[in-house]
């Protein structure tokens, strides 16, 4: 049987759709079912092609969502206010109350810092939605070829049955034809 044929068989067997008419995604799993290789992982979660920005704004990514970064900045707040609370008196500060700067640097370092994490988040995002796809193909895959098993099994199983039969059938022919032979044999001859 050529493969193409065992494709539709398969595809009309296990999907109840013929070869033709199947997804992408079923078509990839009926071809490497009759192929019978290993569903290997995509090359685009194999390898890293991101960018040097791409992996800079992971990083921030990263950094930014931690709570390393939360207390550190929590930390250069307090610093930056209570040196300018402190320092005021003495005619040292650079950013006196109300901190009109240091809103100018937050402010900033917000504008700049959400699209970098939301540019990481669409790459990772990416990158699930592949996984994923790829985790789809081959749940898909062990579900049909275990469809596939049963299938086989269940064939077996009829073929047993069918041979069983016959055997019981030969044995129970058998039966009868002993038991009538002993009968005919145990049959009293006309009377003398």
């Amino acid at each position: 049987m050529s493969e193409a044929d065992r494709r539709e068989r398969l595809a009309i067997e296990l999907l109840g759709t013929p070869y033709a008419e199947l997804g992408e995604v079923k078509r990839r799993v009926i071809d490497l079912i009759v192929a019978e290789a290993p569903s290997g992982i995509s090359p685009a979660l194999k390898t890293d092609e991101r960018t040097f920005w791409d992996r800079l704004a992971d990083r921030v990514a990263q950094i930014g969502g931690s709570w390393s970064f939360i207390f550190g900045f929590a930390a250069a707040l307090f610093l930056w206010t209570g040196w300018n609370v402190i320092a005021r008196g003495f005619g040292l500060a650079f950013d006196p109350y109300p901190f009109i700067f240091l809103n100018l640097l937050l402010s900033t370092l917000a504008a700049i810092q959400a699209p970098v994490i939301m540019m990481s988040q669409n790459r990772q995002a990416k990158l699930d939605r592949e996984a994923a796809e790829h985790d789809y193909l081959v749940n898909m895959r062990a579900e049909l070829e275990i469809m596939h098993l049963h299938d086989k099994l269940d064939a077996m199983r009829s073929r047993e049955l069918v041979e069983l039969l016959e055997r019981q059938n030969e044995t129970l022919t058998l039966i009868r034809s002993q038991v009538a032979a002993l009968a005919a044999e145990a049959k009293p001859g006309p009377p003398a």
